[in-house]
């Protein structure tokens, strides 16, 4: 094969390519194994000088041990045979076969004839200008071959030497960590069946000190909602790369003759302009998506923290009510509505209408809900099962558990084997039969617990954590083509399957179980580094949150809701006539805002005082944006800090306080009662270099600003 016929652009890139989309350049190996990898990053120059400069410790696609690298393989897997029973072609020397690029997608073959393999790589440019890559490995030979690991790696540039990624907990997701790239492997493996609360999310690597608008960063993300592996490695010898892929455990793929794997896609995006760059680009892809939510996000109502398990028809029809009166659009009736759901001891699987509890079924609720001009969801928890439930007594044998034994319980559950797809079938079955006999236009999907020792009893015990997630996505997907006009919410146990896999099938993730509005602002802060504003239900809880126990304004938790899928957490009828009004008038800002916040690009402003967090959207045209100053606790110093906006088109400006509406001397330091330079206009070029002057405030409370033309 000719050289030239290796040589490609990056990717063929959409048309019209997006600013500083991210390009991969090729060159070919001059041993004619898989292509060399001289280039990752924003794009640029052409390929053929990323091509000139490949040396010999220049990375391919794939690291082999066959080409000089002692590093993890890209590739890790062996053939089952008679003697020696395995351990057979353990050890890969792709050859190229092919490259052919067809509109934004490029795909290289390759085999391997002394392993009896096949290999595809395929590299695909994005809306929003990231890339995703996968790689398919096939059995060619005659006898099994076990895949231990098929994972994508990247080169990276070597003045990349920071590395973020993320950690958390139930209630504290998405926690950032950082640390200085040194040689050898960082490994992050989540081994919980599920993305995880404790997900890495993501792995950045930057230049030293990269920040929401500086520096020099790639980012990874692997779109697969089952366990995952995030990997950096860089040798003495060799250059550090970065990726991932999915987690396997022991023989989950045993390839026959003629079978293939797939990894997961691994989604990469190179910004120059630090991790606010890295977000518009997952942001855009998102917004490219079929099931991405095409219409204004509705204010939604959970009743979960008003009523719990407490199901009485004549307060939730009050609840619907006072929703209804201050400008509620969705009402959502959470858990306990099903048989023997008196608390979350019993009836996970049982998924028929508790007539004990609604002896008339859900239409009087729902008739109510709808007649007040709402749509109604409802809470389902399908991968689990109770112990107490008929559906485990009839069917033991439907759980996840290793040979021999029962897991441990968690949270009273445990989990059903999605990988049968009798299992999926009763499923599809139970949800079908309520969405087509109640008007329901939105479903949660929670999901309690991790998968423990999640084997199925259909393999003998064998793993089955990769058939459970191709098993959920099965089950959704059928869920969603029967019911196109229902919209579905992921959730698990707050934000623990939050991943690119699961937010091409929802229009909506919980971002977290905790709606104390102080920790709400880290969490929503990073998540959203990943997903969208749109996509993160963000929820006004009650005074006093049921989590921590904190106490927080009104306004600072509205206006914490308010950068993402607005909604109400709270049992409306304990609230008095002011806070109802208060309510309604923050329902108004946020359907007033709503097409901003949910179509422009999120930016998050590096703050010289640790106490004072800003950040906002800027509209995709760059002619609005509304911006938020969050004055997280007491500041230590008596400077005043400025509020920039990034991204704004040329011109001049207004900046008008939307709330709280400032009056002179309300709080030290107010400048205007118009806005922080009363009417006066700004230049766009100083409202993003100096920005605009903020008074001093209270811990715990947002001053928003909008900006406009002038």
């Amino acid at each position: 094969m000719a050289d030239d016929e290796l040589r490609w652009d990056a990717l063929v890139h959409p048309d019209p390519a997006p600013a500083g989309y991210t390009a991969l350049a090729l060159a070919p190996d001059p041993s004619g194994g898989l292509p060399l990898v001289p280039w990752l990053g924003v794009a640029g120059a052409d390929a053929a000088s990323w091509a000139a400069t490949a040396g010999p410790d220049t990375g391919s696609l794939l690291p082999e041990q066959a080409r000089g690298w002692y590093v993890r393989p890209g590739l890790r897997g062996h053939r089952l045979g008679i003697d020696p029973p395995a351990g057979l072609d353990w050890s890969t020397a792709f050859h190229t076969t092919s490259v052919t690029a067809e509109g934004a997608l490029l795909r290289v073959t390759a085999t391997d004839d002394a392993a009896r393999l096949a290999l595809s790589t395929e590299a695909e440019s994005l809306p929003g200008g990231a890339l995703r890559l996968r790689h398919t490995v096939t059995n060619t030979g005659d006898s099994p071959y076990l895949v231990d690991g098929l994972e994508v790696v990247l080169p990276l540039p070597e003045h990349l030497t920071e590395v973020l990624d993320f950690t958390g907990r139930w209630a504290r997701e998405r926690v950032p960590q950082r640390h200085e790239l040194t040689d050898g492997l960082y490994l992050r493996e989540n081994r919980r069946g599920k993305t995880g609360l404790d997900a890495a999310t993501m792995v950045v690597v930057g230049t030293p000190g990269f920040g929401f608008e500086r520096g020099e960063v790639i980012g990874v993300h692997v779109a697969w909602s089952g366990n995952n592996v995030y990997r950096v490695e860089r040798s003495g010898a060799t250059p550090a790369t970065a990726g991932g892929g999915e987690l396997l455990l022991p023989g989950e793929i045993v390839l026959a003759p003629g079978e293939s794997y797939s990894s997961p896609w691994v989604h990469v995006a190179a910004s120059r302009d630090g991790l606010d760059g890295l977000a518009a680009a997952f942001h855009g892809y998102q917004r490219s998506l079929p099931a991405h939510p095409s219409g204004p996000r509705p204010v939604n109502l959970n009743v979960w923290e008003a009523v719990y398990f407490d199901h009485d028809l004549a307060r939730l029809r009050e609840l619907a009510d006072i929703a209804a009166s201050i400008g509620v659009e969705r009402y959502v009736l959470d858990d306990g509505w099903f048989r023997g759901r008196r608390d979350d001891n019993a009836g996970l699987g049982d998924w028929y209408v508790d007539d004990a509890v609604w002896p008339d079924g859900l239409a009087p609720l729902i008739d109510h809900v709808r007649g007040l001009g709402m749509e109604f969801g409802l809470w389902f928890e399908p991968e689990m099962v109770n112990p107490d439930s008929d559906l485990y007594r009839q069917h033991p044998d439907w759980i996840l558990s290793a040979r021999g034994r029962t897991p441990m319980l968690q949270r009273q559950q445990y989990v059903l084997d999605l990988s049968r797809p009798e299992v999926v079938d009763y499923l599809l079955e139970r949800i079908d039969a309520i969405l087509s006999t109640y008007d329901i236009s939105y479903i949660k999907w929670d999901h309690n617990r991790d998968l423990l020792e999640a084997g199925s009893s259909a393999r003998a015990g064998a793993p089955a954590v990769h058939g459970q997630t191709l098993g959920f996505y099965r089950l959704l997907d059928e869920l969603r083509a029967r019911h196109p006009d229902v919209e579905w919410e992921s959730c698990a146990s707050g934000g623990g399957r939050v991943d690119i896999g699961v937010l091409e099938r929802v229009e909506r993730v919980w971002t977290s179980d905790m709606t104390d509005a102080k920790s709400r602002q880290a969490i929503q802060r990073w998540t959203v580094q990943l997903a969208a504003p749109e996509y993160l239900g963000a929820h006004i809880a009650s005074p006093e949150s049921h989590q921590t126990g904190r106490a927080f304004p009104l306004d600072f938790r509205a206006a914490t809701a308010l950068f993402g899928h607005f909604g109400i957490e709270w049992d409306l009828t304990s609230t008095n006539v002011d806070e109802r009004a208060a309510l309604a008038e923050w329902i108004d800002i946020y359907k007033t805002h709503r097409d901003l916040l949910h179509t422009g690009r999120v930016v998050r402003l590096d703050s010289p005082d640790p106490a004072v967090w800003m950040h906002g959207v800027v509209a995709a045209d760059g002619r609005r944006a509304l911006m938020a100053h969050v004055q997280m606790d007491e500041s230590a110093s008596e400077r005043l800090p400025h509020l920039r906006v990034p991204g704004l088109a040329p011109g001049r400006y207004q900046a008008r306080w939307l709330r709280p509406v400032a009056r002179v001397g309300v709080y030290p330091g107010a400048i205007d009662s118009v806005g922080p330079v009363g009417d006066a206009t700004v230049d766009a070029e100083v409202l993003s270099v100096r920005g605009l002057p903020m008074p001093r405030r209270a811990p715990h409370t947002v001053t928003l600003v909008a900006i406009t033309p002038a």
